[in-house]
């Protein structure tokens, strides 16, 4: 307890010597450049596979390669930390990931842009826990849902402009724009930080000399995480238990992860501290981040692909709805910094959950193929803005009672259980759009047959207006047909979208509830002395 309450005076004490605001924007903007990479490639697949002579489904290797190495490196962000200092980790990962990024944009062959994605993946997966940590030790208790915010932008409004940027370098440029565009970006953010970011006392001390590297966690980890992240990301696309490949992915992540856990648990220095989950508010917190990744990804993928596969917007178009939420979140994320500093957490996220499940509810009512683009943006804006009353308290609530020394791995497990949400809800809302439009059409299927006298008229109707239209009887009844067809396919993806809406309006309900398990904390706090952990 001593050691304790002596931690927290050190901490109380110490502030760094740069403005912490700035810092605040230094480290956002490296974490911001990250994030927006996991986004912005999707649109440039199709060129990347012509471009370097690869089929479609190699070329969605760009996305998976980058995904599994930063989900790898996520979880153990701080261990690293304490074996190498916060400072020359975060350099070190700014340098990996602008490098990379160099060589993925001049990348000759498909082989030479994984094996950099893969280097990319691994250097930015260290961005984003090192800015949230780097905050969390920057601000106090009663700031920090203010810091928050505005690492909040990097992480919900980046995927939202991603689509829309990464379609614009496409189009009016190369597609080796969407990685060189990295280079000036990450030079800024390395010379900013080495200038304005510095260590906290109990860092310098803790650092860790001479730790050997725990060989059995980390290829636990390298194989359970690897293993999910390809099963998560190919799974609808290799029609998921009914592969082999996919089976025996499924089979290697749920072993290694298990034992990681196990093996984990009784190490002293553990290369992912799962003890952490000791504490029911952090457990708690993480599942509310899960669950954020997994609805603002997942209503990131169905919008843009309603608009473009249903009424045939083009990405750009399609971008712009996602956009304009984005740019309201900037707005709203400093105001819900501030009101955290007067509410109580669980009460703000309770609030963002019930709001987002309004939303959801109203997208069921008003999607349709009539949806015009204003609507459009409409219902975008309610499924994401109740998002940011959802991310900035549920980071805040995360530290609460965990030892201000292990905010570097509160972050890096916070950040890793979003980044698999967001690849929980992509799988799961891609995979119900396949399955419940096949379900939808075999049931609308049933009305349209010659026997039905409403069908029967549809028909005769629609043949004898092309006929008039100059085509011979066979060929307009042939078209009429296939006009049919194609309304009913429509329709029945239609159903299964607003299908996906329902299931993430009642995932919504039920964190609402889930927030009320959340500890109770004081919004205007000073630093004091923390529960042990």
């Amino acid at each position: 307890m001593s050691a304790s309450i002596s931690l927290d005076a050190e901490q109380s004490v110490w502030r760094p010597a740069a403005n912490p605001w700035l810092i605040a924007v230094t480290v956002s903007l490296a974490a911001f450049m990250e994030v927006l990479d996991t986004a912005i490639a999707n649109v440039a697949l199709p060129h990347i596979a012509g471009n370097l002579g690869a089929s479609n489904d190699q070329s969605t290797w760009v996305l998976t390669s980058y995904l599994v190495a930063n989900a790898i490196v996520l979880p153990i962000t701080g261990w690293l930390v304490s074996l190498f200092g916060r400072k020359r980790f975060f350099i070190t990962c700014m340098g990996i990931f602008t490098v990379s990024s160099l060589f993925c944009g001049i990348a000759p062959s498909l082989g030479f842009l994984l094996l950099f994605r893969v280097l990319q993946g691994a250097g930015g997966g260290g961005l984003q826990p090192m800015a949230q940590a780097i905050l969390a030790d920057t601000f106090p208790p009663e700031k920090r849902g203010l810091a928050f915010s505005i690492y909040g932008i990097t992480a919900v409004c980046a995927p939202a402009i991603g689509p829309t940027l990464g379609g614009w370098l496409t189009d009016t440029a190369s597609w080796r724009w969407i990685f060189l565009i990295n280079l000036p970006v990450g030079l800024l953010a390395i010379a900013l930080v080495f200038r304005l970011v510095e260590d906290p006392p109990y860092l310098i001390r803790r650092k860790r000399a001479g730790m050997k590297l725990d060989y059995v966690g980390f290829s636990l980890l390298a194989l359970g995480v690897g293993a999910l992240q390809i099963m998560l990301d190919k799974g609808q696309e290799d029609d998921w238990l009914g592969s082999g490949f996919i089976t025996a992915l499924a089979i290697t992540a749920g072993l290694c992860l298990t034992a990681l856990i196990v093996y984990e648990w009784r190490q002293k220095d553990p290369i992912v501290d799962v003890r952490l989950f000791r504490n029911s508010n952090f457990a708690t917190a993480n599942m509310m981040m899960f669950m954020v990744g997994a609805g603002s990804f997942a209503t990131t993928v169905l919008m843009p692909q309603f608009l473009q596969n249903l009424m045939g917007y083009t990405a750009q178009s399609a971008g712009m709805v996602l956009s304009v939420s984005a740019l309201l979140l900037l707005i709203e994320l400093p105001l819900v910094g501030r009101l955290i500093g007067q509410f109580q957490s669980r009460y703000l996220i309770a609030f963002g959950w019930i709001t987002l499940a309004i939303g959801m509810y109203i997208s069921t009512q008003q999607l349709d193929l009539l949806i015009s683009f204003r609507s459009a943006t409409l219902l975008r804006i309610s499924q994401y803005l109740p998002m940011g009353f959802i991310f900035v308290p549920a980071t805040t609530a995360a530290y609460i009672g965990i030892r201000e020394d292990k905010s570097n791995a509160v972050a890096g497990l916070v950040n890793f259980t979003r980044n698999i949400g967001s690849s929980v809800g992509t799988s799961i809302v891609t995979t119900m759009i396949v399955r419940r439009s096949q379900f939808h059409q075999a049931t609308l299927v049933t009305s349209t047959n010659m026997g039905s006298p409403r069908f029967r008229d549809t028909v005769n109707g629609l043949t004898q207006q092309l006929t008039h239209a100059g085509l011979s009887p066979h060929e307009a009844q042939r078209q009429t047909l296939a006009r049919i067809y194609g309304t009913l396919q429509a329709q029945a993806a239609a159903l299964a979208y607003i299908d996906a809406f329902w299931a993430l309006g009642i995932a919504a309900v039920i964190m609402f509830f889930l927030s009320f398990v959340l500890k109770r904390n004081d919004p205007n706090a000073k630093r004091g002395s923390v529960s042990a952990h």
